[in-house]
């Protein structure tokens, strides 16, 4: 009886060449799409069909995409978590693909699963740091890490075998999810501008610019213009009008998990959005020192997203500090998007910290101005010191 192991399918290159490798040596393969975002329901029947095509016994496709929402992207709104100040963690969506092999396994009965990863990416970590922590029972096979095979020597093996392979996908790796759109391979990888055939959501089709509002609750994303929605609902539409006016476009030159440097183009539009607006807001509620330590604990929480330890404790701690200082973070955010560009237009907030009995900036406050006289001088007091002595 051939063993039974569990593919997460995506449908392209990578995973199109593991199933034909997989049966191969001798496995029935169950396909497994976990949906993260960014797939019509169109392109999910063509994936669906893709795995029969290759041959294999059974596919299976789950929706994910609140759940994913609910338990990563919200906690990621909430940190601000930008990896090295630049990359939105958009392949976390792996953490949820890695679950879900784990609970298609256990309803398959079978101890064994496996991915398209290559050898030099942090996606294999994610996965299978992952899989180790939660069902270290479970035997992961990686035959792309494990032939450390190449892009063009698995096109040759799928056209060997009669499959033809998508024209794009010679060309460029391209992931897509609720979070938005990565891509790397071409002129890419050599440190060159991305051609406009690379990009793929954010295509300028607006000309001109566009007011969104966004409605936070205690720091998630609750409603946009006026309309009460899912906050998965919310980055989908965002992904769509930001994206129409060419905004959330990225190059990134990323330290991996691995040791390595590699590049890679992002498309963000919606989640970027969300960041920035998200920001704005806890710049008019939370206090000076709570931006101050919050920030710190943002590297840290976006850096271990990165890099494959979303279960590590510590996650859960900076989670709970940030649970209990957004339950101010709530109000409306007005932004103006066009031209690629986003800008902050208006906030309103019942939780302001600007009180103009207590002062208005650059205007007058609830002191006498000898009383800032000699709040200045006592200020720069040791300063002062320091120049002198410096002096001698």
């Amino acid at each position: 009886m051939k063993q039974k192991v569990i593919l997460a399918f995506s449908g392209g290159l990578d995973t199109s060449f593991c199933v034909l490798y997989l049966k191969e040596k001798g496995f029935d393969v169950v396909t497994a799409t976990i949906d993260t975002g960014g797939l019509s329901s169109k392109e999910l029947k063509e994936i669906e069909a893709k795995s029969k095509e290759l041959g294999a016994i059974k596919h299976i496709s789950i929706n994910a995409k609140k759940e994913i929402f609910d338990e990563i992207i919200s906690n990621l709104i909430k940190a601000n978590a930008l990896y090295q100040g630049i990359y939105p963690n958009m392949c976390a969506d792996r953490y949820t693909i890695a679950k879900y092999l784990i609970k298609i396994a256990k309803k398959e009965n079978t101890k064994l699963v496996a991915h398209g990863c290559t050898g030099a990416g942090n996606d294999q970590v994610r996965i299978d740091v992952t899989i180790n922590t939660l069902n270290s029972k479970l035997k992961i096979i990686a035959p792309i890490r494990e032939l450390m095979i190449t892009r063009p020597e698995e096109i040759k093996y799928l056209e060997d075998k009669g499959f033809n392979v998508d024209k794009k996908a010679k060309k460029y790796t391209i992931n897509t999810n609720i979070f938005g759109v990565t891509i790397s391979g071409s002129e890419i990888d050599k440190g060159k501008e991305p051609k406009e055939d690379a990009w793929q959501i954010t295509k300028v089709t607006k000309k001109n610019p566009e007011y969104m509002e966004i409605e936070f609750q205690e720091g998630t994303p609750a409603a946009l213009n006026g309309k009460k929605m899912h906050g998965s609902d919310i980055l989908i539409e965002l992904n769509k009008i930001a994206g129409a006016h060419g905004y959330g476009r990225g190059i990134y030159y990323e330290d991996e998990t691995i040791g390595i440097k590699g590049i890679q183009a992002f498309e963000a539009p919606g989640l970027m959005l969300l960041i920035d607006a998200h920001k704005a807001l806890e710049k008019a509620v939370l206090t000076k020192k709570q931006q101050k330590i919050k920030g710190v604990l943002e590297i840290e929480w976006a850096d271990l997203a990165y890099n494959g330890l979303l279960y590590e404790p510590l996650i859960k701690d900076i989670q709970a500090f940030n649970d209990a200082n957004q339950k101010v973070v709530s109000g409306k955010v007005k932004i103006k998007v066009g031209n690629k560009n986003a800008f902050l237009s208006e906030i309103k907030t019942k939780n302001s910290l600007i009180d103009e009995k207590v002062g208005s900036y650059a205007q007058c406050g609830a002191w006498k101005g000898k009383e800032a006289e000699a709040f200045i001088k006592f200020y720069g007091l040791q300063q002062k010191i320091a120049a002198k002595k410096s002096k001698k």
